[in-house]
């Protein structure tokens, strides 16, 4: 059976670097971010992203993220792995657990993660998680 928490995390830090320009005024990008704060299962992540953005500012992007969580009293961190789109208002991320990524008390979660943002959220990132034990 699937249980779901819906929380946010304080974007601590996000560092952008430029990796390529193009003559078109798109570019690849990447971005290290720091998540913590959190108050509701997930408590603190890193997110390392790969980002495409087009002339007209909107993107696609793949991430990877660690997240530290405590569910169910079982305490741990695990990875999850997926990809979004930013429309120039509002990012949407979609991303699943990779297994054998958990630790301690979360080496059998799976899950899967949906971030839906805006530029009103900031500085926290929206995550709904649905999740269950194998």
């Amino acid at each position: 059976m699937s249980e779901s928490v819906d929380t946010r995390l304080k974007i601590v830090t996000w560092n952008e670097v430029v990796l390529e320009s193009f003559e078109d005024a798109s570019r690849l990008a990447r971005a290290d971010v720091e998540l913590s704060d959190g108050a509701d299962a997930l408590s603190s992540g890193v997110v390392h992203s790969i980002m495409f953005y087009r002339a007209d500012g909107t993107s696609t992007y793949s991430t990877v993220m660690r997240l530290e969580a405590l569910l169910e009293g079982r305490t741990g961190s695990f990875v999850v792995i997926g990809e979004g789109t930013f429309d120039g208002t509002t990012a949407i991320g979609r991303f699943h657990s990779i297994e054998g990524s958990g630790t301690a008390l979360l080496r059998d979660l799976r899950c899967d993660i949906e971030s839906i943002a805006t530029h009103a959220d900031y500085p926290f990132m929206p995550l709904s998680m649905t999740y269950h034990w194998a």
